[in-house]
């Protein structure tokens, strides 16, 4: 017998676990900032050609790419500080669920960390996170 399951491709780890009432607001909230940071950031790999990149030649959106740059630029050290404040040990379980979208079960087995464990140690790194976002 088949079985067939449904998945929000578009659903972060992060917002299946406070979807279920296993994370507070406030744990979301930052978890979502730290995603956010990241992907403005632009740390995350890509895997096509970049089509948004700014066009070569002179006074062609100069002030909006300056724009562009100065906020990546912010989100990237925004991101480095929010990891730095998570701390040694709970900054692998931000980067793995919150920013590579790793379920908690796959990150565990990766950082060799027992079965159920990395709930708690995720929640612990949302606490940090929320502290340092202001959100908690």
């Amino acid at each position: 017998m088949m079985r067939h399951v449904t998945v929000n491709v578009a659903e972060s780890p992060v917002a299946w676990l406070a979807s279920r009432g296993l994370l507070t607001a406030e744990q979301l909230g930052a978890g979502e900032r730290l995603r956010g940071d990241y992907e403005r950031a632009g740390l995350s790999a890509h895997v096509t050609m970049r089509w948004d990149a700014a066009p070569p030649g002179k006074n062609r959106g100069g002030a909006r790419a300056s724009d562009a740059s100065l906020a990546r630029i912010d989100a990237h050290r925004r991101f480095h500080a929010a990891i730095d404040a998570a701390g040694p040990g709970l900054a692998d379980i931000c980067w793995r669920v919150i920013c590579a979208g790793e379920g908690i079960g796959d990150a565990e087995k990766a950082l060799g960390w027992p079965a159920r464990s990395g709930k708690l140690v995720l929640g612990l790194a949302l606490d940090r996170l929320a502290r340092f976002y202001g959100t908690g």
